[in-house]
């Protein structure tokens, strides 16, 4: 398959020559795989044709591992009228109101990052902008979720600045705001980290555009960039493969962006579905032209023809099977009816965007494809896109489990004092997952547009569907790898329940979700008892929360050598609001608002920031889930906010009622007095990671209402102190005081100086 050969493999002569070796292992194509593709084709497959199922089959793009577990959210999908488009398109679609829709996903772009953090995190956004504009929507927002290895690692200083660059240099060039999403450090993530990134598309109700072939004598239309040399085999082989200790076999080249040649695609398709001159779309993303024919010929009528000839490449050298290949970026394949083909290939002479017609619809059930006038490609392809292999692997709790859950962090020694207490606030507040983000986040443009409504490091982000209206769509993402490694059925769930929970903080109204798996290998017993309670725990939650899944991704082989990552859901929740200005920001701000705590305080410390930040344990039971309470309090958040009862609010996470207190006071450089509960140890107080809580500041004028909600819907509302304009100081009676200079200094300080150079 080399560039110098002249020779190349076509039916013909797969036909004659049997016996043929061919490297199907090296594909990544399995014996018995291998032996069911020579059965489909009733003869060896071409050296293209096995590209294509090898690609097709990777689990990456067939699921083959996780496919008989995710069918649960189809199966346990909770009765709803919003949803559009659910799984199995490029996205997923949910209606807003008003005639509006909006689209998002998330997906990983994991192992490129590693082997090249810039391209690899700007090729992830670019990659994940294409599936929304698939869907006939305008991309208006991204987010990024993202785990790296100890902050001090010798490898985080190369692998997080690249990605922190790739996913701004990117979204930046293509005039998209970065809302939200996380940054969070562990020893697991060393060698593998997570680089998740999300978009969000906002449409006209009617304007859904599908992943489809009809038509038999319909156009295929490749437009966008040339095809090159890089990312053959990338993120379809690349995702599912391992990280070995040693060398570098599985590290093929990783796509190249060009963001400005992505901006004007997009609005190049956008005038294109305006004029209606689609009837299927699809972006060439992982394994390329591969992906999108078979996809669309299976999605369709069934049938294509192509002319690899006529597909325009950057690179003459290129072979028929690395053409297939080829993950270069900003592609898209349409199918145009041939009566709108001229008005096609107008607009994108008109936005300098070439387009190329590579082949023709057919009614054949065959996708075939010629090289050089020689058939070298003739396969049904449903087979490659829809009918790959299925695996039930085994499935076995993990030898440490049991271990793990009995090592109960109740046994760590606590700060007693007062002054041990202050000292543990400002330990945490300066530990990397609880420190001040803005070294990365300055580095996205998250206002571009002027829809922006909420940004980090507000609990969702916040935008503005359109100038023309009030409405607009909250997003959070959120993951807790510690809590699922404890418990992956609740982990899910947890981090199902704060993204929810984020949401409904800003007064929007939670509606879907979508999830991005991150696990270590299928064929490990352990991971995949992790991922299929992970799953189960996912859909059971969300048809308790009434949000249906829309679609995400699974990333697998998430490990290096033989230690997988922290298992690692990362939920999207989806929201709505119906006017934006009524949005509930988390800063502390009116002087003299009442300070009340929402929901249950409990002695709960299994994988908390506390215990893994001072004395570097994980162990015992996450916090307990309680779905129903989520529900209670998501009602009285956003009716509150709709109603004025309320001038901020702030859920409690990641470091409990301390962190949440500091980030209040430091977002606005308010002080604030507070009160602990008499029944409650301070400790616990303070530091308790307990869920289905938030902390929300009532006017004083309001008060009443707000209490009267409260407790007519029995949820727990405790005042615990007021905000304190003139102290500048976050004041904890009776134990100590903290001066908002020190706790910004201390906040503020630990990225840039890791990451400052």
């Amino acid at each position: 398959m080399t560039a110098g050969h002249t020779h190349v493999d076509t039916v013909a002569i797969a036909k004659k020559t049997p016996e043929h070796e061919q490297p199907f292992k090296e594909l990544g194509v399995a014996d018995d795989e291998y032996a069911r593709i020579r059965a489909i084709l009733g003869r060896r497959p071409t050296s293209s044709e096995l590209a294509i199922y090898s690609v097709m089959w990777s689990e990456h793009c067939s699921y083959k591992s996780s496919r008989v577990h995710l069918r649960q959210f189809g199966e346990k999908a909770p009765k709803t009228d919003v949803l559009l488009v659910g799984m199995g398109e490029n996205a997923g679609v949910v209606d807003v109101g008003d005639g509006w829709a909006v689209t998002f996903k998330i997906e990983s772009h994991n192992h490129p990052s590693y082997v090249e953090p810039y391209q690899g995190a700007a090729t992830g956004v670019g990659g994940i902008v294409r599936d929304i504009l698939t869907m006939g929507a305008r991309p208006v927002a991204v987010l990024d979720s993202l785990r790296f290895g100890p902050i001090d690692a010798p490898d985080t200083a190369r692998v997080l600045p690249g990605v922190v660059a790739g996913v701004g240099g990117y979204g930046n060039c293509l005039g998209l705001p970065n809302i939200g999403g996380e940054v969070f450090f562990d020893e697991s993530y060393l060698g593998n980290p997570l680089v998740n990134a999300l978009c969000v598309g906002v449409m006209r109700a009617d304007g859904i555009k599908l992943a489809k072939a009809d038509g038999p004598g319909n156009h295929v239309v490749l437009f966008g960039a040339r095809t090159g040399g890089d990312g053959i085999g990338g993120a379809s082989v690349l995702a599912s493969a391992t990280f070995e200790e040693e060398g570098e076999r599985k590290r093929p080249a990783v796509q190249v962006g060009d963001p400005f040649a992505e901006k004007v695609l997009i609005e190049c398709c956008l005038e294109i579905f305006a004029a209606d001159l689609v009837t299927g779309i699809q972006d060439l993303g992982a394994a390329g032209i591969s992906c999108a024919t078979t996809e669309l010929a299976a999605g369709g009528t069934g049938g294509m023809d192509v002319d690899l000839d006529l597909v325009p490449l950057r690179d003459p050298t290129l072979r028929p099977e690395e053409i297939l290949m080829s993950e270069s970026q900003e592609r898209m394949m349409a199918v145009v009816e041939p009566d709108k083909l001229d008005a096609f290939l107008a607009v994108c002479r008109k936005w300098d965007v070439l387009a190329t017609v590579i082949g023709t619809v057919t009614d054949t059930g065959r996708l075939r494809m010629t090289w050089r006038g020689e058939l070298i490609v003739d396969l049904p392809p449903r087979t490659a896109a829809n009918e790959g292999p299925v695996y039930e692997r085994t499935i076995g709790e993990p030898a440490d489990q049991l271990l793990i859950t009995r090592d109960d962090p109740a046994t760590l020694p606590r700060p007693a004092t007062g002054d041990d207490l202050r000292a543990t606030l400002l330990q945490l507040v300066g530990s990397p997952n609880l420190a001040d983000r803005s070294w990365v986040t300055d580095q996205y443009d998250r206002y571009v547009l002027g829809n922006t409504v909420l940004a980090q490091p507000e609990d969702a982000g916040l935008i503005r569907l359109d100038e023309s209206t009030t409405r607009g769509v909250a997003i959070s993402t959120d993951g807790n790898g510690r809590y699922t490694r404890l418990d992956p059925y609740a982990g899910a769930q947890l981090a199902l329940a704060e993204a929810y929970r984020n949401v409904a903080t800003t007064g929007a109204r939670p509606l879907a979700v979508t999830n991005c798996l991150n696990f270590g290998s299928p064929e490990d017993p352990g991971v995949m008892w992790q991922f299929s309670e992970a799953v189960r725990g996912l859909a059971d939650g969300c048809l308790a929360l009434g949000t249906p899944v829309t679609g995400g991704n699974v990333s697998f082989y998430n490990q290096t050598g033989a230690t997988p990552i922290l298992p690692t859901p990362v939920i999207g929740v989806l929201g709505v609001i119906d006017d934006v200005s009524r949005r509930t920001r988390q800063a502390f701000e009116t002087d003299g608002a009442q300070l009340y705590l929402l929901g249950d305080t409990r002695d709960e410390f299994g994988g908390s920031e506390w215990a893994y930040a001072v004395h570097g344990h994980l162990g015992g039971t996450p916090p307990r889930v309680d779905l129903a309470r989520e529900q209670l309090l998501a009602d009285v958040l956003i009716n509150s906010s709709r109603d004025g009862l309320i001038d901020s609010a702030h859920d409690l996470s990641e470091g409990g009622l301390a962190q949440a207190l500091v980030e209040a006071c430091l977002r606005s450089d308010t002080g604030a007095r507070v009160v602990l509960p008499e029944e409650l140890d301070p400790f616990v107080a303070l530091f308790s990671e307990s869920t289905g809580r938030a902390v929300v500041s009532v006017p004083r004028s309001e008060e009443v209402r707000f209490t009267d909600m409260c407790a007519s819907r029995g949820l727990p509302h405790l005042r615990i102190g007021v905000i304190d304009k003139a102290s500048g100081a976050l004041e904890v009676q009776g134990q100590f005081s903290v001066p908002l200079a020190e706790l910004r200094e201390v906040w503020t300080a630990t990225l840039p100086s890791r990451f400052e150079a």
